[in-house]
């Protein structure tokens, strides 16, 4: 099992979103084909075909909570992590 499809099921599973990587969950939105852009600490995510726009920022090396969540909506409602 990749890395990538490790950390899917943990944000899948919504038992740590409070222990979720900053960088892996980025690194893993890029991976997923997100288009990055960075202002300041804010990192936002936009992709063709999803019409949410993803907006991060680390919690120390964390990723906030409501934002894996907002995520894991995101994998579930367009199927995203059947692509890794």
């Amino acid at each position: 099992m990749s890395r990538y499809q490790d950390l899917v099921d943990r944000i899948l599973r919504g038992a740590s979103d409070a222990n979720i990587s900053f960088t892996q969950l980025r690194g893993l939105l890029v991976k997923l084909g997100f288009d990055e852009r960075i202002r300041g600490s804010h990192h936002i995510f936009t992709k063709s075909g999803v019409e949410e726009i993803l907006n991060l920022q680390p919690r120390s090396s964390k990723a906030k909570p409501y934002q894996v969540k907002q995520i894991r909506n995101v994998i579930l409602k367009y199927k995203l992590g059947e692509a890794l």
